[in-house]
């Protein structure tokens, strides 16, 4: 899954890197060159925070994934200690 994102990100950087090229070398004036750079740099600034969001997402799921995974590993644990507790005192009445 990171390598899908890791290739969608620099496939969008490497866009990004693409179109600021073509805009420093368009036969434009100034003014809208410095808009269209102005502009691009807003993108740039809303693709950053997209995929800030999404990796703070998948953290969080991750996070929750795996104390999810722990606590039912330590229900299971308690389980199983109960129950040896419980066989070692039957086991003990018995002598």
């Amino acid at each position: 899954m990171c390598g899908k994102k890791d290739t969608l990100a620099a496939f969008i950087l490497g866009g990004i890197i693409g179109a600021a090229i073509g805009i420093l070398y368009a036969p434009r004036s100034g003014r809208e060159t410095r808009y269209n750079i102005r502009r691009m740099g807003e993108d740039i600034v809303d693709t950053v925070s997209d995929l800030s969001d999404d990796m703070k997402e998948t953290g969080r799921k991750l996070y929750e994934e795996g104390r999810e995974k722990v606590m039912t590993g330590r229900d299971k644990i308690s389980e199983a200690f109960e129950a040896g507790k419980k066989a070692f005192e039957k086991y003990k009445k018995e002598d």
